[in-house]
């Protein structure tokens, strides 16, 4: 006897909150298991807490007893990995621990990791994929971008005028937006792996880059430093002071810099970069997530935030879907993304 469809979901949905607990940046995905009893109730839960820890099938196996899993439903918001990375298969966990049946969302895209699901049905293990699929795969869009694509997830953010200028005709753009957007952007650092800026930038703004918070301490996380371009950076910038470190590129080819990035294990980059760099991504359609603060300011001249992005006709527009707009203190933050993209 297997729980109902209803009780299914329900696990489903306290899996993927178990799974936000996990880490947000790093090469692993955010992951939630909770092991049902056949009536229904749970009997352990458990998620994966980053690379080298226990997958989340595991952490929740490791809360009963050896014989305890017997006749249990796993529910997972990921197929179980069918391969031995820093910890050994959860297929195998499964079936050693004696699940009856195994539910999970999303598919593993993985060519090493993907299979579990074909294990486990050999094993005798009754499978069912697909359970509240379109809410996992939004929750593990970055993730899943970055390993069907190939490259990191892209976000892409800009400060502008409601006119679209990034700083007035003199340059200066300090300070555009107002102290609660400029918070947010530095949660937003903290939740990637990579903030990405050009030479260009760290010329005329220095800038450090770090993820601070309301003290201007150090967030706990931040994000590694990226430079795309040519030009050295200054021994005295403040980013030779980053926690993290820094890179140096040596490079404008952005395509190259994000395969070489993911090869790295970098899964997400915040590109911060100036209207030459946010420019070079659009064009080369290469942005995920747009993510822009407008201030309720006008600037006009010709510091736009962006520059040429190859439309030549308003039948080239690139159209954007807007998946939420927020007012932090009279700024407005507006997420959007390509229309026709699509994570699956």
């Amino acid at each position: 006897m297997t729980p109902s469809t209803d009780a299914v979901e329900a696990g489903m949905q306290r899996a993927l909150e178990l799974a936000a607990r996990g880490p947000a940046t790093g090469v692993n995905p955010q992951v939630g298991c909770v092991l049902l009893r056949p009536d229904g109730s749970i009997a352990a839960e458990g998620w994966h807490r980053g690379a080298g820890t226990p997958h989340a099938e595991v952490d929740a196996l490791s809360r009963l007893g050896p014989a305890d899993a017997r006749g249990l439903t796993a529910v997972v918001t990921l197929e179980p990995c069918d391969h031995t990375g820093l910890t050994g298969p959860c297929s195998e966990a499964l079936l050693a621990a004696g699940v009856s049946a195994v539910a999970y969302a999303v598919a593993d895209p993985g060519e090493a990791s993907s299979g579990g699901a074909e294990r486990l049905r050999a094993g005798g293990v009754e499978v069912v994929g697909g359970v509240l699929v379109e809410e996992a795969t939004e929750f593990l869009r970055r993730w899943l971008t970055a390993a069907r694509l190939g490259r990191p997830f892209v976000t892409l953010k800009w400060a502008s005028s409601l006119d679209g200028r990034a700083a007035a005709a003199d340059g200066s753009s300090r300070w555009i937006t107002g102290p609660a957007a400029r918070r947010h952007v530095h949660e937003q650092r903290a939740r990637h792996d990579v903030v990405l800026v050009g030479t260009g930038t760290v010329l005329a703004d220095d800038p450090s880059l770090t993820a601070r918070g309301d003290d201007d301490a150090l967030l706990p996380e931040q994000p590694l430093p990226v430079v795309v371009g040519e030009r050295p950076v200054p021994r005295g910038a403040a980013l030779r002071r980053h926690p993290r470190g820094l890179v140096e590129t040596g490079s404008r080819d952005l395509v190259a810099v994000l395969a070489d990035l993911a090869r790295r294990g970098v899964r997400s980059v915040f590109v911060e970069g100036g209207p030459t760099v946010a420019s070079a991504a659009v064009r080369l359609g290469l942005v995920d997530d747009y993510l822009v603060y407008l201030a309720p300011t006008l600037l006009g001249g010709p510091r736009t935030a962006l520059d040429d992005l190859g439309v030549a006709t308003i039948g080239d527009q690139r159209r954007l879907l807007v998946t939420s707009t927020t007012v932090l203190d009279g700024d407005l933050v507006v997420v959007a993304r390509d229309q026709h993209r699509r994570t699956s």
